[in-house]
């Protein structure tokens, strides 16, 4: 492969999704270079376009969404369109959606009828619920795999109901392994020559990261229960009010790193106490070694306590605001935040890209097409070959 090249470049990628989980793997495969042609109905736009703040009228989160992205419209609730989503499907690797089951076997577009015109295609299929299994026909939101997952009822304080984590993380979890397993699923294509199914639920990507809460249930009877800003018997890993009136965190569980941490607080002996010496003991006595530890950092402000901990080699950081974040010298040299020119709003900052690969890394070429069905001409006659007398037809038909 020619280092000038992008490393997902030969797939092309087929997006029918809306809002956020689907739509979400067709940015991270078109961050490296995949050919993601977003599908949306004819009058009625992806709700996205429009979602979080705006800017003169233009949505500020859809265009990282959006990214490196093409756009057309189809409609596939009509014959005519979902005869020319086949069409599409020749052309195509990958085929992205995240309707609710059954939705595609409607339209006379299952994964059996469009394997059959592509037998190498993939099919990346999000759900709340799964393709399979008694729930398979619910509606299924981020919030509720959150909820349904586990993640929801251990997070906040103890004394209040269970909260969210403030962004939409079910989604993007959900995004993040059904990325994976299109790109397992490509790898393996290599070896049998066949594509396949991706099945990708909500509720199971937040599961798959809740840690030992089964286990710990099962086998000890123990149910994980919403404990703020720490975990259970987990110490010190908490936030730490300072002299300049905000927090920091810490985190200084294992046995060395609290050395290190007693050290920067001027007691070394703590290191050697008994309610602290060992992991399980720090764990038994978290609260009075949290507040040891607070006594501390709220005699300096947040930038000295910081400076001395960084100092000793002690886990450390600011809570980071946007502020924060686009001041910091370590977030500019890693290029997280990059610029992108918006045909509307001109210099467009948005995160940059992860994971960083040292070879052929991804990029943002452009925000993602402003305006629905922008590469309808591209994409309908230089790719299909259709001419322009059928586009135009087509149009007057709302098929696209």
């Amino acid at each position: 492969m020619s280092e000038n090249r992008m490393p997902l470049e030969n797939l092309r990628v087929i997006e029918l999704g809306t809002l956020l989980a689907g739509p979400f793997s067709g940015r991270l495969l078109a961050d490296f270079g995949a050919e993601v042609i977003k599908v949306e109905p004819p009058g009625k736009e992806d709700p996205m376009r429009n979602w979080g703040k705006s800017r003169d009228g233009v949505g500020l989160w859809w265009p990282i969404q959006s990214r490196n992205k093409k756009s057309i419209t189809l409609n596939l609730r009509v014959k005519e369109g979902q005869e020319i989503l086949k069409e599409l499907v020749k052309e195509a690797d990958i085929v992205i959606e995240n309707f609710r089951p059954g939705t595609m076997e409607k339209w006379n577009l299952s994964y059996e009828e469009l394997s059959e015109i592509n037998p190498r295609l993939i099919m990346l299929r999000t759900s709340g619920f799964g393709q399979t299994g008694p729930y398979k026909d619910r509606a299924g939101f981020g919030s509720v795999g959150e909820a349904m997952g586990g993640l929801r009822y251990v997070t906040g304080f103890p004394d209040r109901p269970p909260s969210r984590i403030g962004v939409s993380i079910g989604d993007t979890l959900t995004a993040l392994f059904a990325t994976i397993g299109c790109l397992v699923a490509v790898h393996e294509r290599e070896h049998s020559g066949k594509g396949q199914m991706v099945d990708t639920a909500l509720y199971e990507s937040v599961f798959s990261v809740m840690e030992s809460i089964i286990p710990d249930y099962m086998l000890a009877g123990y149910v994980r229960e919403r404990m703020g800003n720490i975990l259970p018997g987990v110490a010190p890993s908490n936030i730490y009010f300072t002299e300049d009136k905000t927090f920091i965190v810490i985190g200084a569980n294992a046995d060395g790193v609290f050395r290190r941490l007693c050290e920067a607080m001027d007691q070394p002996g703590l290191a050697e106490d008994p309610r602290f010496s060992t992991h399980h003991a720090r764990g038994e006595n978290m609260k009075l070694l949290d507040s040891l530890i607070e006594d501390w950092t709220k005699k300096l402000s947040a930038k000295d306590a910081l400076k001395i901990l960084e100092e000793k080699g002690v886990p450390s950081g600011l809570m980071y605001t946007a502020k924060d974040i686009i001041e910091d010298p370590h977030y500019n040299e890693r290029e997280m935040i990059i610029k992108v020119d918006h045909p509307q709003l001109g210099e467009f900052p948005m995160p940059g890209i992860v994971p960083k690969l040292s070879r052929t890394p991804g990029k943002v070429k452009n925000p993602g097409a402003e305006s629905t069905g922008k590469h309808n001409h591209e994409i309908y006659e230089n790719l299909l070959g259709f001419s322009k007398k059928r586009v135009g037809e087509l149009r007057e038909a709302k098929v696209i």
